[in-house]
Protein backbone atom coordinates (compact mmCIF):
# COMPACT_ATOMS: atom_id res chain seq x y z
CA UNK A 1 0.00 0.00 0.00
CA UNK A 2 1.79 3.17 -0.86
CA UNK A 3 2.18 5.58 1.76
CA UNK A 4 0.56 8.90 0.36
CA UNK A 5 -2.01 8.65 -2.16
CA UNK A 6 -3.78 11.90 -4.27
CA UNK A 7 -7.32 12.04 -5.19
CA UNK A 8 -9.02 14.32 -7.66
CA UNK A 9 -10.66 15.99 -5.35
CA UNK A 10 -7.18 18.03 -4.34
CA UNK A 11 -7.55 16.05 -0.81
CA UNK A 12 -4.08 14.35 0.31
CA UNK A 13 -4.59 11.25 2.16
CA UNK A 14 -1.45 9.97 4.22
CA UNK A 15 -1.13 6.55 5.89
CA UNK A 16 -0.26 7.30 9.30
CA UNK A 17 -0.24 3.75 10.78
CA UNK A 18 2.89 2.88 12.68
CA UNK A 19 2.64 -0.81 11.34
CA UNK A 20 1.52 -2.64 7.95
CA UNK A 21 -0.77 -5.12 7.80
CA UNK A 22 1.99 -7.59 8.53
CA UNK A 23 3.14 -6.31 11.72
CA UNK A 24 6.25 -4.69 10.50
CA UNK A 25 7.02 -0.71 11.47
CA UNK A 26 5.97 0.93 8.21
CA UNK A 27 8.40 2.89 6.83
CA UNK A 28 8.98 6.81 8.00
CA UNK A 29 7.38 5.62 11.19
CA UNK A 30 9.76 6.47 14.62
CA UNK A 31 10.65 4.36 17.02
CA UNK A 32 9.89 6.28 20.34
CA UNK A 33 6.81 7.03 21.37
CA UNK A 34 8.21 10.35 22.26
CA UNK A 35 9.75 11.26 18.68
CA UNK A 36 6.46 10.03 17.26
CA UNK A 37 4.37 12.67 19.41
CA UNK A 38 6.86 15.06 18.24
CA UNK A 39 6.40 13.97 14.70
CA UNK A 40 2.86 14.77 14.86
CA UNK A 41 2.91 17.87 16.64
CA UNK A 42 4.65 19.31 13.99
CA UNK A 43 2.44 21.59 11.24
CA UNK A 44 3.82 21.89 8.13
CA UNK A 45 4.51 25.82 6.66
CA UNK A 46 2.25 25.25 3.96
CA UNK A 47 -0.64 24.10 6.28
CA UNK A 48 0.11 26.51 9.25
CA UNK A 49 -0.61 28.98 6.32
CA UNK A 50 -3.73 27.80 5.10
CA UNK A 51 -5.43 27.09 7.88
CA UNK A 52 -7.51 29.83 8.91
CA UNK A 53 -8.04 30.75 12.54
CA UNK A 54 -11.32 32.21 13.93
CA UNK A 55 -11.09 36.04 14.91
CA UNK A 56 -11.70 35.82 19.04
CA UNK A 57 -14.90 37.59 20.09
CA UNK A 58 -13.94 41.10 21.11
CA UNK A 59 -15.57 41.92 24.62
CA UNK A 60 -15.63 45.51 25.62
CA UNK A 61 -14.05 46.46 28.76
CA UNK A 62 -17.33 47.43 29.73
CA UNK A 63 -19.22 44.60 29.34
CA UNK A 64 -16.65 41.92 30.37
CA UNK A 65 -16.03 44.75 34.18
CA UNK A 66 -20.26 44.28 33.99
CA UNK A 67 -20.15 40.49 34.02
CA UNK A 68 -17.56 40.05 37.00
CA UNK A 69 -19.35 42.30 38.81
CA UNK A 70 -22.71 40.22 37.96
CA UNK A 71 -20.85 37.30 39.28
CA UNK A 72 -19.62 38.72 42.08
CA UNK A 73 -22.95 39.97 43.16
CA UNK A 74 -24.85 36.59 42.56
CA UNK A 75 -22.40 34.73 44.60
CA UNK A 76 -22.16 37.50 47.70
CA UNK A 77 -26.40 37.66 47.24
CA UNK A 78 -26.29 33.86 47.34
CA UNK A 79 -24.11 33.87 50.85
CA UNK A 80 -26.41 36.27 52.12
CA UNK A 81 -29.40 34.39 51.95
CA UNK A 82 -27.35 31.29 53.09
CA UNK A 83 -26.54 33.53 56.01
CA UNK A 84 -30.16 34.13 56.97
CA UNK A 85 -29.82 37.97 55.90
CA UNK A 86 -32.16 38.05 53.01
CA UNK A 87 -36.09 37.08 53.18
CA UNK A 88 -36.88 34.44 51.21
CA UNK A 89 -39.30 34.96 47.98
CA UNK A 90 -42.43 34.95 50.42
CA UNK A 91 -41.27 37.04 52.09
CA UNK A 92 -40.81 34.81 54.68
CA UNK A 93 -37.59 33.83 57.53
CA UNK A 94 -34.67 31.67 55.90
CA UNK A 95 -32.43 30.31 58.66
CA UNK A 96 -29.00 30.57 58.31
CA UNK A 97 -27.02 27.59 56.73
CA UNK A 98 -23.30 28.49 57.88
CA UNK A 99 -21.86 25.56 56.61
CA UNK A 100 -22.99 26.78 52.26
CA UNK A 101 -21.67 29.82 53.36
CA UNK A 102 -18.83 29.37 53.86
CA UNK A 103 -18.69 27.45 50.73
CA UNK A 104 -19.90 30.41 48.99
CA UNK A 105 -17.20 32.82 50.11
CA UNK A 106 -14.85 30.62 49.79
CA UNK A 107 -15.76 30.04 46.19
CA UNK A 108 -15.31 34.08 46.16
CA UNK A 109 -11.91 33.50 48.07
CA UNK A 110 -10.76 30.99 44.74
CA UNK A 111 -12.29 33.61 42.48
CA UNK A 112 -10.18 36.36 43.95
CA UNK A 113 -7.20 33.76 43.94
CA UNK A 114 -7.00 32.84 40.38
CA UNK A 115 -8.02 36.15 38.78
CA UNK A 116 -5.05 37.63 40.90
CA UNK A 117 -3.25 40.13 38.32
CA UNK A 118 -6.01 39.99 35.66
CA UNK A 119 -8.20 42.02 37.35
CA UNK A 120 -8.66 45.99 36.64
CA UNK A 121 -8.49 48.01 40.02
CA UNK A 122 -12.60 48.36 40.40
CA UNK A 123 -12.70 44.71 39.75
CA UNK A 124 -10.01 43.89 42.37
CA UNK A 125 -11.56 46.60 44.74
CA UNK A 126 -15.11 45.18 44.50
CA UNK A 127 -13.87 41.75 45.03
CA UNK A 128 -11.66 42.65 48.25
CA UNK A 129 -14.73 44.78 49.82
CA UNK A 130 -17.78 41.97 49.29
CA UNK A 131 -14.78 39.42 50.39
CA UNK A 132 -14.03 41.71 53.91
CA UNK A 133 -18.42 42.00 54.76
CA UNK A 134 -18.97 38.79 53.69
CA UNK A 135 -16.65 37.70 56.23
CA UNK A 136 -17.17 39.85 58.92
CA UNK A 137 -21.12 39.48 58.67
CA UNK A 138 -19.85 35.26 58.33
CA UNK A 139 -18.41 35.78 61.84
CA UNK A 140 -21.57 37.69 63.30
CA UNK A 141 -23.90 35.14 62.55
CA UNK A 142 -21.92 32.22 63.41
CA UNK A 143 -21.11 34.24 67.23
CA UNK A 144 -24.77 34.61 67.33
CA UNK A 145 -25.61 31.27 66.39
CA UNK A 146 -23.37 29.66 69.34
CA UNK A 147 -25.05 32.46 71.31
CA UNK A 148 -28.31 30.58 71.24
CA UNK A 149 -27.14 26.94 71.28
Amino acid sequence: MPDEKVESSGFKVVDRRSFTSEGTRAAGQPEKAEDKHEAESRIPAETAAATPTEPEPEIEEGEGSERFAMLVSYLSTTAMFQLGLLPGPGGEYIPADLANASRTIDLLEVLQEKTRGNLTSQEAKLLDEVLYELRMTYLEVQKRASKQR
